[in-house]
């Protein structure tokens, strides 16, 4: 269901803008008992200057009784500030009673990303993740205490310099990758990938005034920082159950992270220059025994690009 947003005329307008969000409640691959892609549920995508509301819920999903989840809704929108006239954009999922393997739990978990570009230097917005949470999150039974750090990101960077140029955010996101990568008995695996991180935040870090990454962050695409919105977890009274930052490994299951986000450049033509997108995944589940296969939970992705 849309709704589209009724424009504010402000006179003589320097800029136009355009709006980028999407979100969807969960998808993946399960491999292993049964081989079976899992569809993105609830998909909604805004992406152009119009702006408006769109919104999809789903029911009662499950696959063999292996996930599944209660409900589930996911919404995005954009529209013109009645109070600074800038352009607000939102992305929202919100899945509720989600279980996997019997091992993991939650009754309600959300992700929601809401950016703010304004009339000046409008470029680099204003970010927050106000509503992200996750409600009685339990493993194997056991309620799992997470406090996250709504503030990650910071304000937005003075000058309009872009998130992944600033260096108060690069410092916060390098000390969480550092915590994780050199904590003792950190899977192999996960250990590469946070090694990997450090080390593409510190050519960031290096990057000249004005010089921008297009085409040549990882993948082939612009620069991308993988950090989380989660500060700490409690102790979990689970034998084996270890924590490392937002990353849980679970002996029988998997290797979970938690509230993951990750802050990228784009280029959105015609604009010479690349903007930041926020992305929030709040479960991505490498599972690998009982069950073998990926999944990603609650996922919403905002920004938005000015023009000029």
């Amino acid at each position: 269901m849309a709704t589209m947003a009724r424009p504010i005329v402000t006179g003589e307008e320097k800029s136009s803008h355009k709006y980028h969000a999407e979100a969807n409640i969960l998808n993946g691959h399960l491999r292993q008992p049964v081989d079976q892609e899992i569809n993105q549920q609830a998909p909604v995508k805004l992406n152009d200057l119009r702006g408006g509301h769109f919104f999809q819920r789903a029911e009662r999903y499950s696959l063999e009784g292996l996930i599944s989840f209660r409900s589930g809704y996911s919404h995005v929108s954009g529209n013109r500030s009645l109070k600074n006239h800038g352009w607000v954009t939102l992305a929202t999922s919100v899945l509720e009673g989600l279980n996997v393997l019997d091992v993991i739990t939650a009754d309600r978990v959300v992700a929601q990303v809401s950016t703010e570009h304004p009339l000046e230097d409008g470029h680099t917005p204003h970010v927050t993740f106000l509503g992200t949470h996750f409600e009685n999150l339990r493993v194997g039974g056991y309620k799992v205490e997470v406090e996250l750090d709504l503030g990650i990101c910071g304000e937005k960077p003075q000058g309009d310099k872009l998130y992944t140029s600033d260096l108060g955010f690069l410092d916060r996101a390098e000390g969480q990758c550092t915590s994780i990568a050199r904590a003792p008995g950190l899977p192999i695996g996960v250990r590469a990938e946070y090694d990997a991180d450090l080390k593409y935040i510190d050519e960031l870090k290096a990057r000249g005034p004005g010089e921008k990454s297009n085409g040549s962050g990882k993948n082939g695409s612009g620069a991308k920082v993988v950090c989380s919105l989660v500060k700490s977890i409690g102790p979990i009274p689970i034998p084996g159950v270890k924590s490392f930052g937002n990353v849980l490994e679970i002996p029988g299951f998997g290797v979970v992270s938690l509230a993951e986000l990750r802050v990228g450049e784009k280029l959105y033509e015609p604009s010479d220059w690349p903007s930041n997108y926020f992305d929030v995944t709040m479960l991505r589940l490498e599972m690998g025994c009982i069950g073998d296969g990926t999944a990603s939970a609650a996922n919403a992705t905002a920004n938005g690009h000015n023009h000029p």
